[in-house]
C-alpha cells in the first residue's frame, strides 16, 4: 500500500513506501484510475460519473456531431447527416466499450472536486524549493482522456466511411465540393482536441451555460435569415419545425444541466420554459420588421 504525504498537487499526494519497517521518503503519484482519499491513501475509482459528469461527456460528444451537420448543410445540404450521425453513434459506442470496465457500457470514475483537478499539471510541488516534484495524473478520470479517445475514433471512422457514402449520396455535387465537409472536419476535430486539453476543466463547469445561450443565438438566427414571423411560417416546411425542436431539446439539456435536477418538484417545472424563446420571437417579429421601421421612420412616426 502507498501511503501518500500532503502536496500541493489538487487531489494528489507524494507517496512514503513502507519498506523493511522504515519509511522511505521517495514521492510519486497515485497509479491512473486511482486517486488519493482523505486518509491519503491512493485508492481505486469504482464510483459510477454523476449526472452532471454523463451530461458533459454528452455535451463533448454532441460538438462533433452538431459541427458535421452544420458543415454537411452548408456546402452539400445532401442526406449526409445520418452518416454524421451513425459515425458519432459508433465512436461513442466504442469509447465506452474499451474504457474501464473494458467491454461494458459504463465506466467508473475518480469524480471532480474542485477546478484545479483538472490541471495538475499546475501544481507540481517543491518541498525543498529547489526540486519538483512532477505529480501530473488525471485526478479527473477519465473525463479527460475519454473525450480525446471518443474524438480519435469519430476521426477514424469519417476517414473510413464518409467518402464511400459521400459519392453514392453526393453524386449531383462536382468532386471539389462533395468532399468539403470532410475537409471542414479535418480542421474542427483538432481545434475541439485542443479545447478539450486546454480548456476542458473551465467547460466543465460552463456548458450548461455555452449550450443554453448559443442555442438561443442560433435559434434566433436561424428563424430571422428564414424570415419566420407567424406559426404559418413556422409549420410551412417539416425542416423548420425539425430545426425548432432539434434546438428545444438543447434548451432542455441545458437546463437540466445547470440545476442537475437535484429537486424534482423545483427543478422539472423549469423546462416549461423551453418554448419560451421561440414564442416571444413570433409574437415580437413583426415589431422589428424592417420595412416597417423604415416607413414609420419616412412618415415622421
Amino acid at each position: 500500500m502507498t501511503v501518500a504525504i500532503s502536496s500541493t498537487c489538487p487531489g494528489l499526494y507524494c507517496g512514503r513506501m513502507m519498506v523493511n519497517s522504515s519509511v522511505e521518503g521517495e514521492c510519486g503519484v497515485c497509479p491512473r484510475g486511482e486517486r488519493a482519499n482523505i486518509q491519503k491513501v491512493c485508492e481505486r475509482c469504482t464510483e459510477s460519473p454523476e449526472l452532471y459528469d454523463w451530461l458533459y461527456l454528452g455535451f463533448m460528444a454532441m460538438l462533433p456531431l452538431v459541427l458535421h451537420w452544420f458543415f454537411i448543410e452548408w456546402y452539400s445540404g445532401k442526406k449526409e447527416h445520418i452518416t454524421a450521425m451513425l459515425e458519432c453513434s459508433v465512436s461513442a459506442v466504442v469509447t465506452l466499450l474499451v474504457t474501464e470496465p473494458v467491454g461494458l457500457l459504463s465506466i467508473r470514475s475518480c469524480g471532480v472536486q474542485m477546478l484545479s483537478d483538472w490541471y495538475t499539471m499546475l501544481y507540481n510541488p517543491s518541498p525543498d524549493y529547489i526540486n519538483t516534484i512532477h505529480c501530473t495524473q488525471e485526478a479527473v478520470y477519465p473525463l479527460y482522456t475519454i473525450v480525446l479517445i471518443y474524438y480519435a475514433f469519430c476521426l477514424v471512422l469519417m476517414m473510413m466511411l464518409r467518402p464511400l457514402l459521400v459519392k453514392k449520396i453526393a453524386f449531383g455535387l462536382g468532386k471539389s465540393d462533395r468532399f468539403k465537409s470532410i475537409y471542414a472536419a479535418l480542421y474542427f476535430f483538432p481545434i475541439l482536441t485542443v479545447l478539450q486539453a486546454v480548456g476542458g476543466g473551465l467547460l466543465y463547469y460552463a456548458f450548461p451555460y455555452i449550450m443554453l445561450v448559443l442555442s438561443l443565438v442560433t435559434l434566433a438566427v436561424y428563424m430571422s435569415a428564414s424570415e419566420i414571423q407567424s406559426f404559418k411560417n413556422l409549420v410551412a416546411k417539416k425542416k423548420r419545425l425539425v430545426v425548432l425542436f432539434s434546438h428545444w431539446l438543447l434548451h432542455a439539456y441545458g437546463i437540466i444541466s445547470i440545476s442537475r435536477l437535484d429537486k424534482l418538484e423545483q427543478d422539472l417545472p423549469l423546462l416549461a420554459l423551453v418554448p419560451g424563446p421561440a414564442l416571444f420571437y413570433i409574437a415580437t417579429a413583426k415589431f422589428t420588421e424592417p420595412s416597417r421601421i423604415l416607413s414609420e421612420g419616412g412618415n415622421g412616426h
